[in-house]
């Protein structure tokens, strides 16, 4: 792990320096007698588009995150919606982010000669990133590198912590950042692509994160849960002018990952699952999501059946593309928006929490924000009409229009899939297994986690057998924590 951190760390170090480059980043001061590659402002800027690039990159977001919510499927390359990993795609997923948790440790260490007046809120930032890196991780893989993963030069083969402890030492380090955090004191500024180092709103992002962490483990620590929602939830999110994003600038060397200025991206289809869905309740964003199938003498949308072989006799010949905005070059990057924070608390005051006002509220709340943040106007009172919240059967309800609204958010969509097991709301069944099969022996409807990258096996062997071991098998069939049913 050590060689690739360095490695990473001095590559996000260069993509900060390029970043400075660019317009909005181009007021960073810069000392020419420091170190550019030490510097905390550069540290951050490399981390934030580090982690965004991997998680929106057609590698990762596209051939995992996306396939397992089941929002795409494969064109050409169908292996990985039967859940066949890409180890290359899987290594490079947990090498960045855990380089990016590196730097971003690198600005407290950085910080702490007491000569940097920004040093509270720089620090406070970078520890609320790496909250939002390390339960992704965790959430990812289970078990994982923590408490010894970050300090590489006294930790070259860092032992796995246990996920739930992982969780409570989070909620704690959220609680200690967000405190940290002084409006009245120095911070970053453009080098924070996110927010500029405006203090305030990385504290509703920190308590909105909180909401996150704690929504997770409803079922699984409900007392926790509670505790943590309503204690944070009046400092979370309340409109989509708080949304936590990466802005990229559309243009070399900071375009969109999925973006397909330079050439068309044909690899995923959207699914049956979702078209189909959004079009039975008539859903106003189905043309921003997917698009036309081109050559039709009428537009229509298709959606391919998940996991269908390139040979089945059954496979449609084509079906439609992911919608343009996805794939801009401008596109931003999410971290996190208002609509998941509305959601959340739908579901907290469905399960009985005192969180300000009641599921339905919020359960509208979220729906208005979704279509807002796509810039749907036209038909979102009848939408609701057709969706409307209902008390009694809630984590369908709820369930489904946050999938929605997670979209294009493959790996936040699919966590929730595994943690809520939704169905539509009448009931029926939303997800299916894949069509053609599962290529895992121990998945038949979906992944509950990734397997451990086999640089691992090699370079840390010792931690990760017994990791492996400590979870109940280093497969995709095993179960977070969180996960109760």
């Amino acid at each position: 792990m050590l060689n690739r951190i360095i490695k990473y760390s001095l590559l996000f170090a260069f993509v900060g320096l390029m970043m400075a480059g660019c317009r909005k980043l181009d007021s960073i001061n810069h000392d020419p007698t420091k170190s550019t590659t030490t510097e905390p402002p550069y540290l951050l800027t490399g981390a934030e588009k580090s982690v965004m690039d991997i998680l929106y990159s057609t590698l990762q977001n596209g051939y995992i995150g996306m396939q397992y919510a089941q929002f795409w499927t494969g064109n050409t390359r169908v292996a990985d919606s039967q859940y066949s990993l890409d180890e290359n795609n899987n290594g490079a997923l947990w090498t960045t982010l855990y380089a990016a948790a590196h730097n971003l440790d690198l600005i407290r260490i950085l910080n702490a000669d007491g000569t940097n007046p920004a040093a509270q809120n720089q620090n406070a930032i970078a520890g609320i990133l790496k909250v939002w890196i390390m339960q992704i991780l965790t959430d990812t893989y289970v078990n994982v590198p923590y408490t010894q993963a970050l300090d590489v030069t006294k930790y070259i083969t860092p032992v796995y912590d246990d996920a739930k402890t992982i969780y409570s030492q989070l909620a704690d380090t959220l609680t200690a950042n967000i405190n940290a955090l002084d409006a009245s004191q120095p911070t970053f500024s453009t080098a924070d692509v996110i927010y500029s180092g405006d203090v305030d709103k990385w504290k509703t992002l920190g308590h909105s994160l909180m909401l996150r962490l704690a929504i997770r483990i409803a079922d699984a620590d409900n007392a926790k849960a509670k505790s943590l929602i309503e204690a944070n939830y009046q400092g979370a999110m309340t409109s989509n002018s708080d949304n936590a994003e990466f802005a990229y600038l559309g243009a070399d060397p900071n375009r969109y990952p999925m973006d397909e200025t330079n050439r068309p991206i044909i690899d995923f289809f959207v699914t049956t699952t979702l078209v189909d869905y959004m079009r039975s309740v008539n859903d106003p964003r189905l043309g921003i999501y997917a698009r036309p199938v081109e050559g039709l003498t009428i537009d229509t949308i298709y959606g391919m059946p998940y996991g269908m072989s390139t040979t089945d006799a059954n496979r449609p010949s084509t079906a439609s593309y992911p919608g343009t905005k996805i794939y801009g070059a401008d596109m931003k990057g999410i971290l996190m928006t208002y609509s998941e924070v509305a959601f959340t608390l739908a579901e907290a005051a469905a399960r009985g929490y005192s969180v300000g006002s009641d599921a339905a509220t919020y359960y509208e709340a979220g729906v208005r924000a979704s279509m807002e943040y796509w810039g749907v106007t036209d038909g979102v009172d009848e939408y609701l009409a057709t969706v409307p919240y209902n008390g009694g059967d809630w984590k369908n309800v709820i369930g489904t229009q946050k999938w929605l609204s997670l979209y294009p958010q493959g790996f936040q969509a699919w966590f929730e899939r595994i943690r809520l097991n939704f169905a539509k709301p009448d009931g029926s069944a939303l997800f299916i297994a894949p069509v053609s099969g599962s290529l895992d022996q121990d998945v038949t409807l979906v992944p509950y986690r990734l397997t451990y990258p086999i640089v691992e096996s090699n370079s840390n062997s010792t931690n990760y057998a017994a990791a492996g071991s400590a979870i109940g098998g280093d497969n995709k069939g095993t179960k977070n924590w969180w996960i109760t049913y």
